[in-house]
């Protein structure tokens, strides 16, 4: 079973391409034109063991709100694609993530539902010209889009770079965890309902 997807968003605001491969080895390419975000799309890549090939073209002369939304938008139906049927998923998954002073946790179900808790009190509004507001935006796109529901806290940093990073690194991991296949139950739906 091949779990890839490659899915393109064009509106007047973005033209968004993106590829992703669940089983992959942490192979991305990355050229949002968001330094920073593409950092942080490296973590999920690296961390997720998923390959991640990320091309998008936004009005950054606005701002980086409508490109950093359309990419979680574009990659939560890229992830929505590639988990095809959901049998034999493990379905959950979470993870803690340091990085130094900060640490984060993350809880992921796939759940078919979509819905986002996040709190975090960063301690910048910005990292280098980074709008830390978007890492809210990101996510609210994918979760809406990946039909997942999503917890994230970071417990505590007060390095904002570094508390985003460890978000980034517990999505990742406890995605990972979510979208592994247990061989006890691989013909099967993860829910009592048999449905997700």
């Amino acid at each position: 079973m091949q779990r890839k997807s490659t899915v393109d968003r064009n509106t007047k605001e973005t033209q968004i391409s993106v590829s992703l491969n669940l089983d992959g080895s942490g192979d991305s390419k990355l050229n949002s034109g968001i330094g920073f975000l593409d950092h942080m799309l490296d973590q999920i890549a690296r961390h997720g063991l998923f390959d991640l090939h990320v091309n998008a073209k936004g009005d950054l002369h606005i701002d980086a709100h409508h490109t950093v939304e359309d990419i979680g938008i574009t990659l939560g139906q890229a992830f929505n694609q590639a988990i095809g049927d959901k049998k034999g998923i493990t379905r959950y998954g979470y993870a803690y993530a340091p990085l130094d002073e900060a640490m984060s946790r993350v809880v992921v179900d796939i759940s078919g539902r979509p819905g986002l808790v996040l709190h975090s009190d960063f301690k910048r509004a910005v990292v280098g010209e980074f709008d830390v507001d978007l890492i809210y935006e990101f996510f609210q796109g994918f979760v809406n889009h990946a039909l997942i529901t999503l917890h994230i806290d970071n417990i505590r940093g007060d390095n904002a770079h570094h508390q985003i990073e460890t978000i980034f690194k517990a999505f990742a991991r406890a995605l990972r965890t979510a979208v592994k296949i247990d061989s006890r139950q691989a013909d099967q739906l993860p829910s009592t309902k048999g449905a997700l």
